[in-house]
C-alpha cells in the first residue's frame, strides 16, 4: 500500500482544534500502521501562523511547495471571513487533484469560495450554515449532520466533528481496528454517524433559568421511558400543567412535547448505533412503547425506519 500524503492548509486565525483533531488521527494511524500516512501543513507563504486562540503553529513549509495530496484538510476559524485571495486560487487549482477533499467547519466557506462545492451537498458549523447558504446558492447546505460526504468531498460540522469525520476516512483506508485503536488512544468514540445532529436535545434548547426545570430537563433526558407527559412533569416541577407548559416554552424556547420527542429520538438513535438490542427493547427504554409508534417517529423525522437506520449507521462488528 502507497504511503496516503494528507495536507492540511494552515492560516491566520484558524481554529487551531480544527488543525489538530484531523492531525492526531492521522498521524495516530500512521503510529499504529507505519507507512499508511505522511501528515503535510502548508501556510500561503510558508510562515508560522497565530491560530484564533492565540496559538503560533509552524508549517512544514508554502502551499507553493506542498506535495500533491490524496486528502487535502481545509480548516475553518476567524480567518475565513477574509481570506487571502491567493489562497481561494491555490485551492481552486488543487482541491480538484486531490482524490479526497476534506473541510472542517468553516473550511467550507473557502472550499465554497474556489467553487469547489458547487452542485454538491455539504455542512458547516450551524451557526454559519445561513451565511453559507445564503451566499453561495450554488451549495446544497443541510446544516442537521455533523459531516456530509458527498462523493470525493466530505465537509464537517467543526471542532470534534473534524475527528469524527477523519476517523471515518481512517476506518475507509485502513479497516475499523485501526480507526478503533486510534479511537480508544484518543478517548473518543469510534464513530459518530455523519447524519447524527449537530445539538443535542439538551444543547437544541435553551437550558431553564428555573432550577426545577433546569432540573427536569436533566431528569427527562435521563429517563426517556418514564411517564413524559404535560400533567407527570407539571407534578414533578411542582406546577400546575398550564403554568409549566407556559414556563417551559418561555424558558427554554420549546415546548415539553417537542423536548420530550427529541429527547426520545435521541436516545433511540443512541442505542440503535452502540447495542445490539432489539428493536422492541429499544422502543420500550426510549419511551415509545411499541416497535410501531417508534417506527412512526422514525420516519417523520428521519425518513427512515428504525431497522434500517440500524443497518446503515451501526459501525459493523470487528472482523
Amino acid at each position: 500500500m502507497a504511503q496516503r500524503t494528507v495536507l492540511v492548509v494552515l492560516f491566520d486565525q484558524v481554529q487551531s482544534l480544527d488543525v489538530t483533531g484531523p492531525v492526531e488521527v492521522f498521524a495516530g494511524a500512521e503510529r499504529h500502521t507505519p507507512g499508511t500516512y505522511r501528515v503535510v501543513t502548508a501556510s500561503p507563504a510558508g510562515a508560522p501562523v497565530r491560530t484564533s486562540s492565540g496559538l503560533t503553529v509552524v508549517p512544514d513549509g508554502p502551499l507553493a511547495d506542498a506535495p500533491e495530496a490524496d486528502t487535502l484538510v481545509v480548516p475553518g476559524g476567524h480567518g475565513t471571513r477574509a481570506p487571502d485571495p491567493g489562497l481561494t486560487d491555490w485551492l481552486r487549482a488543487h482541491g480538484p487533484r486531490a482524490r479526497r477533499l476534506v473541510s472542517v467547519c468553516t473550511g467550507a466557506v473557502l472550499l465554497a469560495r474556489a467553487g469547489l462545492l458547487d452542485g454538491r451537498r455539504a455542512t458547516t458549523h450551524w451557526a454559519y450554515c445561513d451565511r453559507l447558504a445564503r451566499e453561495h446558492p450554488a451549495v446544497d447546505v443541510d446544516p442537521d449532520p455533523i459531516y456530509v460526504r458527498d462523493g470525493r468531498v466530505a465537509t464537517s460540522a467543526g471542532v470534534t466533528s473534524g475527528i469524527d469525520l477523519a476517523l471515518a476516512l481512517v476506518e475507509e483506508d485502513l479497516g475499523r481496528d485501526t480507526a478503533l485503536t486510534v479511537a480508544r488512544h484518543l478517548v473518543v468514540f469510534l464513530r459518530r454517524p455523519g447524519n447524527q445532529a449537530q445539538f443535542s436535545a439538551q444543547l437544541a434548547a435553551q437550558t431553564a433559568c428555573r432550577e426545577p426545570l433546569r432540573e427536569l430537563q436533566q431528569w427527562i433526558t435521563e429517563h426517556p421511558g418514564a411517564d413524559l407527559g404535560v400533567d407527570a412533569l407539571a407534578a414533578r416541577a411542582g406546577l400546575s400543567p398550564r403554568h409549566f407548559a407556559r414556563a417551559f416554552r418561555a424558558e427554554t424556547g420549546t415546548t415539553p412535547g417537542r423536548f420530550v420527542d427529541r429527547t426520545r429520538l435521541e436516545h433511540a438513535r443512541r442505542l440503535l448505533e452502540d447495542t445490539g438490542d432489539g428493536v422492541g427493547q429499544v422502543a420500550r427504554a426510549s419511551g415509545y412503547g411499541t416497535p410501531e409508534a417508534m417506527r412512526r417517529a422514525f420516519v417523520k423525522i428521519l425518513g427512515t425506519s428504525p431497522a434500517e437506520y440500524r443497518r446503515r449507521f451501526r459501525p459493523a462488528p470487528a472482523p
